[in-house]
């Protein structure tokens, strides 16, 4: 079916915007299967990147060779979501470089009965700060009594590890935030504690020497322990949470992502794990993933002139 006209100024808007503002991508969402032909005489496949989120579309568009197709979860979730998850996807793939500037073409007005416009909006995306406010934002959607200043301090943290490992080795480790009693009675110790004997102004993450630090401590086999306030607590800890009702893990994950899934299931605590082989970060809480970054070729450093203070106002824990 041809375009529609409306579809078709969109597409030509897009790709004016792509050749004056020196663009690296377009990013199509699309809910209607398109004609492809008439698309790709007016954006360049070299530069166009396609996802949808119904599982029958997307497979007829991973079945056309002349398209890019980006993976985004095919469940209930609004456009802004889908256009984060893909470009997420398009970084972690290849397709874009973290800083890439994209031009975005999608449905942002849902209408039930399906008279909706095959696209009606564009937006013009520069990928390194819209990654750095997708992250930020996920963090303070966390239902957790952890204070957001600890847990960006900690994702930052993980995030370095991730993308530098040590020494020139790359690094798997996991942390757990926050309901530090009950995280340590579901937890028993493969090694001595590197923290023993260390006032709690030397174990505070949100300091840069202690981060530091740490990252030689995340080299050792164990979970480290943070309580809510940024204070470590304990490190070359065995997570021994049942897994129980844990669901939903991912194939190829090991020991370490069951683990923070379970502990984050059994406790409030909230679980980060830095994959070893890929550097992926995951967080967990109630048992799920909450949260994937990438490693990207630098790590994502949180900017405080973004962040809303009033959400790290709560009080340290005793």
């Amino acid at each position: 079916m041809a375009l529609t006209l409306q579809t078709s100024i969109l597409l030509k808007a897009a790709r004016q915007l792509l050749d004056e503002l020196a663009g690296d991508a377009i990013l199509l969402l699309t809910e209607t299967d398109l004609d492809w032909v008439e698309v790709l005489d007016i954006l360049p496949a070299n530069k166009l990147l396609v996802s949808a989120k119904d599982p029958e579309l997307h497979a007829q568009l991973l079945a056309d060779p002349r398209l890019r197709v980006l993976d985004i979860d095919p469940g209930p979730t609004p456009k802004h979501e889908q256009m984060s998850v893909a470009l997420l996807e398009a970084v972690a793939t290849d397709k874009l470089k973290a800083g890439a500037n994209v031009i975005a073409i999608y449905n942002g007005i849902g209408v039930e009965d399906g008279t909706a416009e095959e696209v009606d909006s564009l937006s013009v995306i520069h990928l390194g700060e819209h990654l750095e406010r997708l992250t930020a934002a996920d963090l303070r959607k966390l239902d957790t009594h952890v204070p957001l200043e600890t847990l960006r301090a900690v994702v930052e943290l993980a995030t370095e590890i991730g993308q530098e490992g040590r020494e020139g080795k790359p690094v798997g480790t996991m942390f757990v935030v926050g309901d530090t009693e009950k995280v340590l009675s579901m937890s028993r110790p493969l090694n001595f504690n590197p923290f023993r004997g260390y006032s709690r102004k030397e174990r505070d993450i949100r300091d840069k020497k202690v981060r530091e630090q740490i990252k030689d401590i995340a080299q050792l086999e164990g979970a480290i322990i943070i309580r809510r306030d940024g204070v470590a607590e304990a490190a070359c800890m065995l997570i021994d949470a049942p897994t129980d009702g844990v669901v939903g893990i991912s194939k190829g994950w090991g020991t370490r992502h069951w683990a923070a899934a379970a502990i984050s299931k059994k406790t409030k605590a909230v679980a980060i794990v830095v994959s070893q082989s890929s550097g992926r970060v995951v967080i967990f809480q109630n048992g799920m993933v909450m949260l994937q970054i990438e490693a990207f070729a630098r790590p994502m450093i949180f900017q405080r002139f973004r962040m809303d203070h009033s959400d790290d106002s709560a009080e340290p824990e005793a």
